[in-house]
């Protein structure tokens, strides 16, 4: 007898109980649509966080401004740092020799006007190395020039959603909005930028498409942020120092919120930001009113706590596949003894053990395949169902597909190879008197 024959009879086994047929195929279903599931679940996590930090830039160390609360207000008080200023930018640039340029950021919640039309906005006064700095494209006219920091010019650039919302399908650029007391000449639209719909965890960042630029000299000569009382805070530098209380306070305008630092190599990040830190603690005698970030090392930790969730769940579907393939295993044992009979007449009529090794195995392989088929259709279901209901970026990728049905048939030959080499040693003259 050739192959496909004995393919053939094989299969023929199966369709006469479909019913254990389906059963056995159950646990290769379940299993194969967990390794969909862990490996889209992993890849789309992984996209992710390249995504975000992309977004803050490899090679870029920022420095964030962070409130000194009043239970350290007397080390403050004390030791009296100035706060985060443009100060701590110019210096970054001096002393360190791996720095090529340096941002600083200016931020401030407002809320922008054209005709009927507003939006909540996030202000960020900057210079032009922004754009480079954060890879920021323009879908319409210009970023910020040197002209309009010198100046103290009236410019905006508008977030590609803020246009979305004062605009409309109109034009923009050319346009007038107004921000708090001032009109501003918007120059640019930013193309849209893809924000994570996860919010916490070390890469939530707020939606940049939703941001207003203005140059630095004119949010800081302009425009008069101030902070909601609530909880005493303490701020300021020489000859400023407040307290919030019940009512809104001012900042002093020289404060800024980020300086974003950028190297030359990341071979150098490490040195870079030891200088760095080291520039901070003297000119701000050692307060914690900042906080210095490497989006780097947070990649590598995002990376690691990654390879950590992957094991879990690849354990997981491991042990799925397993107790699938131990089912199948179990099912061809049983078909083999209740098919003794049928084994003895093919062997009498001439079917050689490789003719009967082949039969049961195609039977085992068969299940096996199919059974990952449907897991692979399942688990890309699967997928989709935990992007919609629970936010998480999946992707389903060729190379976990592949995966799942290489596994599926392995599952079956390693599985299935044990019945057949049992039914297949199995003497004739025995198998005919089984009753």
């Amino acid at each position: 007898m050739n192959l496909p024959e004995n393919i053939q009879i094989g299969l023929s086994g199966l369709r006469g109980h479909r019913l254990r047929s389906s059963l056995t195929a159950l646990g290769i279903i379940f299993g194969v649509s967990a390794v969909i599931s862990m490996v889209s679940i992993g890849e789309g996590a992984k996209q992710e966080a390249l995504d975000q930090i992309q977004l803050m830039g490899v090679n870029n160390i920022i420095v964030r401004a962070r409130p000194v609360t009043a239970a350290s207000f007397k080390t403050a008080k004390a030791n009296f740092s100035p706060g985060l200023r443009l100060a701590d930018a110019r210096t970054f640039s001096e002393i360190c020799p791996f720095v090529t340029t340096v941002t600083p950021q200016w931020e401030y919640t407002v809320t922008a006007y054209h005709n009927t039309h507003r939006a909540d906005v996030r202000l960020i006064g900057t210079t032009p190395a922004y754009e480079e700095m954060f890879n920021v494209a323009m879908k319409e006219g210009t970023f910020l020039h040197p002209s309009h920091l010198e100046n103290q010019d009236n410019v905006c650039v508008l977030g590609s959603k803020v246009k979305e919302l004062l605009f409309r399908f109109e034009d923009a650029v050319g346009r007038r909005i107004k921000i708090g007391e001032f009109w501003f000449l918007v120059v640019g639209v930013t193309k849209p930028k893809a924000i994570s719909a996860k919010t916490g965890g070390q890469f939530s960042i707020r939606d940049l498409n939703q941001d207003v630029y203005v140059p630095l000299t004119t949010a800081q000569q302009k425009i008069q942020r101030t902070r909601e009382g609530g909880a005493a805070q303490f701020f300021g530098g020489p000859g400023f120092m407040v307290f919030s209380g019940s009512d809104a306070t001012p900042i002093d305008k020289n404060l800024i919120d980020q300086i974003t630092v950028k190297v030359k190599d990341s071979d150098h990040i490490s040195e870079a930001y030891a200088v760095i830190r080291r520039i901070l603690e003297r000119r701000h005698f050692n307060v914690e009113d900042y906080e210095v970030t490497i989006p780097e090392e947070l990649l590598r930790q995002s990376q690691q706590t990654q390879r950590i969730f992957n094991i879990v769940m690849g354990a997981i579907a491991g042990i799925s596949l397993l107790v699938g393939g131990i089912g199948i295993m179990n099912i061809m044992l049983a078909s083999v003894l209740e098919r003794t009979k049928e084994i003895g007449i093919r062997r009498a009529c001439g079917a050689t053990q490789r003719d009967i090794l082949y039969q049961f195995l195609s039977e085992a392989i068969f299940v096996s395949v199919v059974g990952g088929v449907i897991g692979i259709g399942l688990g890309y279901g699967l997928t989709k169902i935990i992007t919609l209901y629970a936010g998480w970026r999946t992707l389903v990728s060729s190379s976990s597909i592949l995966l799942a049905f290489v596994v599926s048939a392995a599952v079956g030959i390693s599985f299935g190879i044990f019945p057949a080499k049992q039914a297949a040693e199995k003497d004739p003259i025995e198998s005919l008197r089984y009753e």
